[in-house]
């Protein structure tokens, strides 16, 4: 799939408030500084669409991009660490639980990991919130460029073992990506586009 449109709809903090447009989502999220605007910039092609920031908890609200006239990028606040008022941070768990369990456009679960580290407590306990609310997700291993092929492939062994031992079945659909190399970026394109494909020809959307 090329990416020939995406343009800024809205954003907000209240599920209520979100596009009425019965099109397919696809959800980012990951905690915050994972690359997450990078990835969003490198998959549309607009270096401008997400706002990027070396300061952490720059997302804020649930912003809605459609793409292709089609489909809904939605970029979500990071979870975890974020220089805000233990407040706001309430407010964001809220709204991003409210999200994941009323939207009902949403259909795809993209949760991104920074792949320079080990496996991180607050992801695990994510990935399995959203597998215990029963949202397809897909697991999005960021800035692969900064490590090599072993290091990466150990890193991805890594949350395999931790999730089966933490009674998954198998290791969720995942994707190694660099925003710098657009490496990942022709892979993710085509699962999404797969899935649309799908729906459309069942007219699910």
């Amino acid at each position: 799939m090329k990416i020939n449109t995406a343009e800024f709809v809205i954003s907000n903090s209240e599920v209520a408030k979100c596009p009425k447009d019965m099109l397919p989502e696809y959800a980012f999220i990951g905690r915050s500084n994972v690359g997450k605007s990078s990835l969003i910039n490198m998959l549309t092609n607009n270096k401008h669409l997400a706002k990027t920031s070396a300061r952490p908890g720059k997302t804020q609200l649930i912003n809605h991009f459609l793409i292709n006239k089609n489909w809904f990028l939605v970029d979500l606040p990071g979870y975890g660490y974020a220089k805000v008022s233990k407040k706001t941070k309430e407010v964001f768990q809220k709204f991003i639980t409210d999200y994941f369990e009323k939207r009902e456009q949403l259909v795809c679960a993209f949760i991104l990991i920074d792949i320079r580290h080990e496996a991180q407590k607050i992801d695990l306990e994510f990935i399995t919130y959203i597998g215990e609310i029963e949202i397809p997700l897909c697991l999005v291993f960021t800035k692969a460029d900064k490590i090599g092929k072993v290091k990466a492939d150990i890193a991805v062994a890594d949350y395999r073992k931790k999730l089966l031992a933490n009674n998954w079945e198998e290791m969720p659909p995942y994707f190694i990506t660099s925003s710098s190399e657009g490496r990942g970026k022709e892979e993710l394109l085509h699962y999404i586009d797969g899935i649309n494909q799908e729906m459309f020809k069942n007219n699910g959307f």
